[in-house]
């Protein structure tokens, strides 16, 4: 869900960003089904994942989601924070910029889309062509999102409703993404992630 911070921490961390971004497509150990430097990516995706979940600001934002929109709010959150990062880009990245990475990280990711899960080749024929990762800056955007993820997946149907909770704690969690990301950009440049 958060694609952006994904790619972004392992540049910065000189992670396999292929590993980083086919992480959530991957169950159990992927030791053997995939090169080291690519399992290295997508184990530490997984630590970022448990890091994220466990940070003050996020446990704190999750509780500003109604009880009927809580349980997806782990995932709404995802989306918002790609959201702030690329709205945010030139000032968190500001030597390399958004519309640049992306073109790198597609080139990445793309040497190991003949091997991977037919659904992350499928994720990849759309995220890159659409401009997902630049659009993610339009709050707009992240409503399709949202109802893209509740229309393919039933059981997540609360995350269109989610799309309130984000509006009505829209600076609220802006702030909270500034107290956290930078130091899990120090972090992935001290290779602590």
């Amino acid at each position: 869900m958060n694609f952006l911070a994904h790619l972004h921490l392992a540049h910065l961390a000189d992670s396999s960003l292929s590993g980083n971004l086919l992480a959530d497509f991957v169950r159990g150990n992927p030791a053997s089904s995939f090169a080291p430097e690519v399992v290295d990516g997508i184990f530490m995706h997984r630590r970022i994942d448990v890091m994220t979940d466990n940070l003050p600001e996020v446990r704190e934002a999750k509780e500003w989601f109604r009880s009927e929109t809580r349980r997806v709010a782990p995932i709404t959150l995802d989306v918002m924070w790609d959201h702030f990062l690329s709205r945010h880009w030139a000032e968190i990245s500001p030597d390399f910029p958004l519309a640049a990475f992306v073109r790198y990280a597609h080139t990445q990711v793309a040497t190991i889309l003949p091997e991977s899960p037919p659904r992350f080749v499928n994720l990849n024929n759309y995220m890159w062509s659409e401009k997902w990762l630049e659009r993610y800056q339009d709050m707009d955007f992240i409503q399709d999102v949202l109802n893209g993820m509740a229309s393919r997946r039933p059981r997540l149907d609360a995350l269109r409703d989610s799309w309130y909770d984000l509006d009505r704690h829209y600076d609220a969690l802006e702030e909270r993404f500034w107290r956290f990301y930078p130091q899990m950009m120090e972090q992935a440049r001290r290779k602590a992630l």
